[in-house]
């Protein structure tokens, strides 16, 4: 699945349109390295956002083949501690 795609399915990013946008400007890593929109992620992948005023860091534990309900959505990933 596309970057953009699951942050806005596992609800990380509300739309998928600001994870394209949030992608373009450098502030999505993947693995350590700057990621673009349609980067494919597989499970294991570690996420980092860069927010305005803090960084979240996800694993990424399943890869939907297509949209998940708001009770699944944080059962995708699992919030890492820097």
């Amino acid at each position: 699945m596309r970057l953009d795609k699951f942050l806005k399915v596992s609800r990380l990013i509300k739309r998928r349109t600001v994870a394209n946008e949030v992608s373009d400007l450098g502030r999505v890593y993947v693995n350590g390295n700057p990621a673009k929109p349609s980067k494919q992620l597989k499970e294991g992948d570690i996420i980092k956002i860069e927010y305005a005023n803090s960084t979240v860091c996800a694993r990424v534990l399943k890869v939907p083949q297509n949209n998940v309900s708001v009770q699944e959505a944080p059962s995708l990933y699992e919030l890492i501690n820097d």
